[in-house]
């Protein structure tokens, strides 16, 4: 079953304010590696409500920057977000895994502060997308 274009972007949408907000309870919880993490899924999630909104009918791939360079087609403005995409995309795999990172832990290797900025990032991010897509 093929969702109305604003329907698959709502529920997107929704599912990447759902993980800046697990990403918060994180900081909140201490485990800095998560809530970097949950910071690059939910700009990911967001960018595409953004192209499904936009009529997109499949949308691959977990790279905010490249997705964003997607969106850029639709919406030039986008553009100023994909340096930001690409700080957000080294959240993605060495946060989670032992061997994405030459030597110590994800647990470990984290800050509150670089939580706090990649969820600020994201969320900046998502309301942006929220913006432009009327959600």
């Amino acid at each position: 079953m093929t969702r109305k274009p604003h329907d698959e972007a709502t529920r997107w949408l929704h599912e990447a304010r759902q993980d800046l907000a697990a990403g918060g309870s994180m900081v909140s919880g201490r485990h800095f590696n998560w809530a970097c993490f949950l910071a690059q899924q939910s700009a990911e999630k967001a960018i595409k409500a953004f192209l499904y909104a936009r009529g997109a009918e499949d949308v691959w791939g977990h790279s905010v920057a490249e997705l964003l360079g997607d969106a850029v087609s639709h919406d030039a403005s986008l553009a100023t977000w994909q340096p930001l995409g690409g700080m957000l995309d080294k959240f993605y795999i060495p946060t989670r895994y032992p061997n994405g990172l030459p030597g110590g832990l994800p647990s470990q290797a984290y800050s509150e502060d670089e939580a706090r900025q990649a969820l600020g990032w994201s969320g900046d991010l998502i309301a942006a997308v929220g913006e432009r897509i009327g959600l």
